[in-house]
């Protein structure tokens, strides 16, 4: 008896074929979309115009965010080492000139807090003593709703544009083929990514500082990375750099005395945080403002809306107007630490946000993680995420809903409920976002106003002490060393030549000592 012929779906079969054939030709592959659309820009989000708002219609940075956020399951994908503290904010006078920020304008009444410190590269199980960057996010439940100020131990940050961020995270954690190395950045993806990527040059300096190994949490500064903006109850907005400023003074550690520690306590911050606040030390922290008036907005050097740069304060001082004290531990990691929830879009009245790139980008991210990791749109109904106000409106039902909503209304407008929950006007304590006037074409394309990648590099290690000179040096042979491909090494002296020849010729040199 023959046996039949199986029946063949050619065009399906061509296309595998074709399919195998591009993935073996890389060399001639083109970036596309989850979908196939070919990317013509992978650098820049889609934006009204050169220094306006990200659109949310660029599909593009959507896709690629929306997978980067979904990649881990539960940990976080960056920050996942942390430690957290309750406490309160103490305000020293009110500010009605710049902002009507409740919490802001009274100083009668403390505003509770929620604090995570954290390392950024890291598992939850490495090291604290990483050379990292630190996050340093508060939470203030205040009585206008939930504001958090989202930061880090530095003032600035690697990427301009979120559109990046992704390719960050990528490049600095351990290497897909072989999970190594854990929470470090002495390694070929993370050198090959910086080498290429100029604006970053500034970050980098801090990095290779001694400000990558604080001392303790205690010991750290603060900042909110971003210009936000600051509006007064008569609609007048005034920029805003946020800072925290330890009262205990910024101390670090050595490289080679980082190393002990990690390896006779990888919970050494951990441990130090929780053993001060026990014991009744509590740490302390100034809140610090940078203000510039919005004429002012184009007077500086630098783009007020670029990530990677400072405003410094000889140039705009910092204002002390409040104190953050830490006087209370978590009584359960896990529900407290692990579940707070921060995001850079949760603002009160007289807080604003910029068309600062990467802060737009942001606003979409943060919500988008929290919906994976923490298993759905509820997560703001957990004990440590819930405002201290009731909730009003007709959101209803997904996984773990615990708020009981009682009638038939879940929209609005209605009658049925007397059209309850009512829209707050603006006198009534509504949010209205500012009303800033756009005028641009839609565009992926960065202003010229954010091309100058190393004067601020360049201003961080002149003001930097001999010997904090050399551990950067130091820092910089260390990473590269454990580069093993010649180029990417050769390719970031070049860069650091464009900050100092002087650093690049001695960061070079060791190098080359290492290597041989």
């Amino acid at each position: 008896m023959a046996t039949k012929k199986p029946k063949t779906n050619a065009p399906v079969n061509d296309k595998i074929n074709q399919l195998e054939q591009h993935t073996e030709n890389s060399d001639q592959q083109f970036m596309t979309t989850d979908h196939g659309v070919r990317i013509s820009d992978d650098q820049n989000s889609l934006k009204a115009g050169t220094r306006g708002a990200t659109l949310m219609e660029d599909f593009i940075f959507r896709e690629k965010m929306t997978h980067f956020d979904h990649e881990r399951i539960p940990e976080r994908i960056v920050h996942a080492r942390g430690s957290g503290a309750h406490g309160i904010f103490e305000l020293y006078k009110p500010l009605p000139h710049l902002t009507r920020a409740g919490f802001l304008n009274n100083t009668s009444k403390p505003t509770p807090v929620f604090a995570r410190f954290s390392t950024v590269q890291g598992s939850r199980g490495s090291t604290d003593l990483a050379r990292d960057v630190r996050g340093f996010a508060v939470k203030f439940y205040t009585d206008e709703g939930n504001f958090d100020l989202v930061g880090n131990n530095m003032p600035v940050f690697f990427i301009q544009d979120a559109m990046k961020f992704p390719d960050l995270v990528h490049a600095v954690k351990p290497e897909p083929d072989n999970e190594m190395p854990q929470a470090a950045s002495a390694h070929d993806t993370f050198w090959d990514f910086i080498s290429l990527m100029p604006e970053s040059t500034h970050m980098i300096m801090w990095l290779m500082s001694d400000r990558a190994i604080p001392r303790s949490y205690r010991m750290i500064e603060g900042f909110g990375v971003h210009t936000f903006r600051l509006v007064n109850e008569k609609g007048k907005a005034h920029f805003v750099k946020f800072h925290w400023k330890p009262l205990l003074g910024v101390h670090s550690v050595a490289w080679d005395e980082a190393q002990k520690i990690s390896g006779k306590d990888p919970d050494y911050h951990r441990r130090d945080l929780w053993d001060s606040i026990e014991k009744g030390a509590f740490p302390q922290w100034e809140l610090g403002l940078q203000i510039v008036k919005e004429e002012d907005e184009h007077k500086f050097e630098f783009d007020l809306l670029d990530p990677t740069k400072i405003i410094p304060e000889e140039i705009v001082p910092v204002e002390r107007i409040g104190r953050l004290t830490l006087n209370k531990n978590p009584d359960n990691f896990f529900a407290e630490t692990e579940q707070v929830a921060f995001h850079v879009g949760n603002v009160v009245p007289g807080i604003d946000f910029t068309n600062d790139p990467l802060m737009q980008g942001r606003l979409f991210s943060y919500t988008d993680t929290q919906l994976i990791r923490l298993g759905g749109p509820n997560f703001h109904e957990i004990p440590i995420n819930r405002s201290i106000l009731p909730v009003h409106n007709n959101q209803r039902d997904g996984f773990m809903r615990q708020q009981i909503n009682k009638g038939k209304v879940s929209y609005n407008p209605n009658s049925i409920a007397n059209g309850c929950p009512f829209q707050a006007g603006r006198m009534q304590g509504g949010f209205t976002s500012y009303a800033e006037k756009i005028d641009g074409h839609k565009i992926r394309e960065r202003s010229d106003s954010f091309r100058d990648h190393f004067s601020q590099a360049k201003l961080f290690y002149n003001s930097q002490s001999v010997p904090e000179q050399q551990h950067i040096v130091d820092a910089f042979s260390f990473e590269l060393g454990k580069v093993t491909i010649p180029e990417i090494r050769q390719r970031m002296i070049n860069i650091l030549t464009l900050v100092d020849k002087g650093l690049a010729a001695k960061s070079g040199g060791e190098i080359r000592i290492a290597c041989y």
